[in-house]
């Protein structure tokens, strides 16, 4: 068992300086971008730790600031990506890239903490960033692609896969957290137990809740242009009810109890009215 977890603990030592050396590379293209200046001082903090014996560190917090150091790396190349607007050719690698990177903390915890839940080792906060990320970047890509009529005519299925997976993830960053149930004894204003009883805790969240509703309605728009009607339903996600579920919730919230808080309601309307 100890062999293991030192196995184990010199691959997520080899990771630290792997990344290390990736996050200069980047740092060479651009030396002010605060979300690299943030990676490289954690790394200085991790080489630090391995280099005077690897003892004093919490698993967790070693955990927790390599995950900070990927969120902070794969956000700088996000942002190449959405400035680029995506290329056709690149693009798809670069993506699933991405997506790998931003699950190695996840496996990372199953291999140095067996049978702790990653919620426990990350902490709920970072295990929902990890999620919003995937789903946000997938969201951002296929929205880039509805715009590529005639790339969405020969690439259907592939759209439609990119739409599955960045729903998967937006909704699983929603579920992370309990919900409050009001029966809780939980002390709150009514609106403030309203909000959170539906599992809306952040800005994030709701923008999440838009998110998800979008990509259903675009999934729903060219699924309903296919040929087969029983097309990508083996899998068993039901965009036209998913998206009509959240976005109601969204509205809802949005029109009562966060009213007047600059939550527009009206792209969601309209996707309603035609989910519905």
């Amino acid at each position: 068992m100890a062999d293991d977890y030192r196995r184990h603990d010199f691959e997520l030592e080899r990771r630290i300086f792997e990344i290390d050396n990736k996050c200069s590379c980047l740092r060479a293209e651009k030396q002010d971008d605060d979300y690299l200046q943030n990676a490289s001082a954690i790394l200085e903090k991790l080489k630090g730790f391995y280099r005077h014996g690897g003892e004093s560190l919490n698993l967790s917090k070693l955990l927790q600031d390599y995950t900070q150091v990927i969120l902070d790396i794969t956000f700088y190349e996000e942002n190449q990506l959405v400035d680029q607007e995506f290329p056709e050719d690149s693009s798809p690698f670069k993506i699933q890239q991405l997506l790998q990177d931003l699950t190695e903390p996840e496996v990372l915890v199953a291999r140095l903490a067996p049978g702790q839940e990653v919620q426990c080792v990350l902490g709920t906060e970072l295990l929902e960033c990890l999620y919003w990320r995937r789903g946000a970047l997938l969201y951002m890509y296929c929205h880039t692609l509805h715009q590529r009529k005639q790339w969405i005519k020969k690439n259907k299925d592939t759209f439609i896969k990119c739409i599955q997976e960045g729903v998967r993830y937006l909704m699983r960053m929603l579920q992370v957290r309990n919900t409050v149930k009001l029966s809780d004894g939980v002390v709150l204003h009514d609106s403030g137990a309203s909000i959170l009883s539906e599992g809306i805790f952040s800005d994030t969240h709701l923008l999440t809740m838009m998110y998800i509703g979008e990509m259903c309605f675009w999934a729903v728009k060219y699924e309903d242009c296919s040929a087969d009607p029983t097309d990508h339903k083996e899998d068993g996600l039901q965009f036209r009810d998913i998206g009509t579920q959240i976005l109601n919730k969204y509205v809802n919230a949005c029109e009562g109890p966060l009213q007047g808080q600059g939550w527009n309601t009206e792209n969601a309307k309209e996707i309603l009215s035609i989910l519905q």
